[in-house]
């Protein structure tokens, strides 16, 4: 009886987990390392519209830019990031 043998050859994959960026709100700090997200700057196709705030930023793209005690930290990038953000002046009004 011969023996067969079988070579299974396992081709790593990444797997890409898509930031939730829905839940990125608050208090953001800017930092060069160990960041919870790179996030690249764009003035279109963006992830998430970003409002600077000085005060309640409680919902999705609302920052408010702090020194200290922030919910996120947030490392700017040219490329790779974990997801893109455009600028802008005020939300759209909810009726």
């Amino acid at each position: 009886m011969k023996k067969i043998m079988f070579l299974i050859i396992f081709v790593p994959f990444i797997v890409v987990a898509k930031v939730d960026v829905s839940k990125i709100y608050g208090k953001i700090k800017i930092v060069d390392s160990f960041p919870d997200y790179k996030v690249q700057v764009v003035d279109s196709f963006a992830d998430l519209n970003v409002q600077k705030v000085e005060s309640f930023a409680d919902r999705a793209g609302k920052w408010q830019f702090v020194d200290s005690f922030p919910d996120y930290k947030i490392k700017f990038v040219d490329s790779f990031p974990d997801f893109k953000i455009k600028y802008i002046d005020s939300f759209p009004r909810v009726n």
